[in-house]
């Protein structure tokens, strides 16, 4: 991928940092996007170990906001001047049962988890389809595809971002541009550190491979899906769980 330039939002830490390592591994420049600058800053330098030289550079966003991505795409084609990768990755997880869960908490996560992903995904089609080329990568879960109770809305929001893929695939196809999704299962990051025991324990032992994943096992199936070698695929998801959805 060396020349190429991607875009990864949440990569202030998890399965974004670890995103945007494998992309700088493999020869592509990246553009950090995140709330955190502290974080990201320990991201770029987390990239340029990877690779030194790599071209890093942080935009502090809102990626909930239509404005702040567009600027902030703005900006990446000006520093970078161009965009072959983009990869969806902002998420947050709120879990509660249907009859207490509270309307603010719902938009949240839509507005974090999905629309950030269609702005993001707006926002680099137009550079993309001038170039006429392109991969979009939206990084959705497996509760998006199998559900999960008192995981309603996160479900719901991850799902969608499945219809999105498909959708984008089917639209920007002419153009060379590919979208695909990935759905990673329990992987230890922040945000599984929450989990309660029980819930955890029963992951563990539905998995087939008998452990929790590490954003490291999600990163280069992302950076399989940004590169040449799934040239052919489009409008996919990729599970990556270890076994648990069979």
């Amino acid at each position: 991928m060396t020349g190429h330039v991607a875009v990864v939002t949440g990569a202030s830490r998890g399965i974004g940092r670890a995103i945007a390592v494998d992309l700088a591994r493999v020869g592509a420049d990246v553009a950090l996007f995140g709330r955190d600058e502290l974080a990201l800053a320990e991201t770029r330098a987390a990239c340029t170990d990877a690779r030194p030289g790599a071209k890093v550079t942080m935009h502090v966003a809102d990626v909930a906001s239509e404005p702040a991505v567009a600027d902030a795409v703005a900006d990446v084609l000006r520093e970078h001047g161009r965009i072959d990768v983009a990869v969806a990755n902002a998420g947050q997880a709120k879990d509660g049962l249907i009859l207490r869960f509270r309307g603010e908490d719902l938009d949240r996560l839509i507005d974090v988890n999905l629309k950030s992903a269609f702005y993001l995904s707006a926002a680099v089609a137009k550079p993309m389809m001038k170039a006429r080329a392109g991969s979009i990568v939206l990084v959705s879960s497996i509760v998006g595809l199998a559900g999960n109770p008192g995981q309603s809305a996160y479900a719901a929001t991850k799902a969608g971002l499945l219809g999105l893929a498909k959708s984008l695939a089917k639209e920007l196809g002419s153009r060379n541009i590919r979208v695909n999704a990935v759905a990673p299962g329990l992987i230890e990051t922040a945000m599984t550190t929450e989990m309660p025991a029980a819930a955890r324990e029963h992951y563990l032992n539905t998995i087939a491979l008998g452990r929790a994943g590490s954003p490291e096992d999600v990163a280069p199936v992302v950076t399989f899906l940004a590169s040449d070698a799934a040239r052919y695929v489009t409008g996919q998801t990729l599970v990556v769980d270890g076994g648990f959805l069979m």
